[in-house]
């Protein structure tokens, strides 16, 4: 089945609801941002507005993070507590699903944030997002890996422990039901 990676009307405004009263309840992670000129960039781009249904609906919970190094973007997190729940069990990329003999997972963190149009965070952005947190106590998040871990089949996941944040690498074909991939994406 394909998605037209459009909402309806009814849809997006429940949508924006649900986004609107998330950012009026945590203002420390976009303190200098107005909501209404956020709606008003989401209304303008319906395929950015099916993307945050899709972190919303797998369980990701986006919310603005603001960035003083993207002044012309608006960028929204997953911040959901743990890993979200609609995005776990899953290898790293293509290539590490489809080295897997046996027992594979359904899928790969990096082919579905692909097909929903977002990006995995990198571990700068993974820092950024627990200065919010703690975040993913009991789960771990696959973050972007750079190209020569990968090169050696590896990749790497964060994750909050002791009271403070632990990046970790494993190798890419790996997958554990605690383990998922948080997105980002900019407007």
């Amino acid at each position: 089945m394909e998605h037209s990676h459009t909402l309806t009307q009814d849809q997006s405004d429940g949508l924006i609801r649900i986004l609107k009263t998330r950012f009026e309840t945590n203002r420390n992670r976009h303190p200098n941002l107005k909501w209404t000129a956020i709606e008003e960039r989401l209304r303008k781009q319906p395929h950015k507005l099916w993307s945050l249904n899709e972190m919303e609906r797998t369980g990701g919970e986006p919310d603005v993070m603001e960035r003083n190094d993207l002044a012309d973007k608006i960028v929204f997190y997953d911040f959901s507590e743990e890993s979200p729940k609609g995005r776990r069990s899953l290898c790293y990329d293509r290539e590490a699903l489809e080295s897997r003999k046996n027992h594979p997972p359904k899928a790969s963190a990096v082919d579905m944030a692909h097909q929903m149009g977002i990006e995995l965070l990198t571990e700068d952005d993974y820092h950024r997002l627990q200065k919010f947190g703690p975040f993913d106590l009991k789960t771990s998040s696959w973050l972007k890996t750079p190209s020569d871990i990968r090169k050696l089949d590896g990749s790497i996941f964060g994750d909050y422990r002791f009271g403070r944040v632990f990046i970790y690498h494993n190798g890419a074909q790996s997958y554990y039901a605690g383990r998922g991939f948080r997105g980002l994406l900019e407007i």
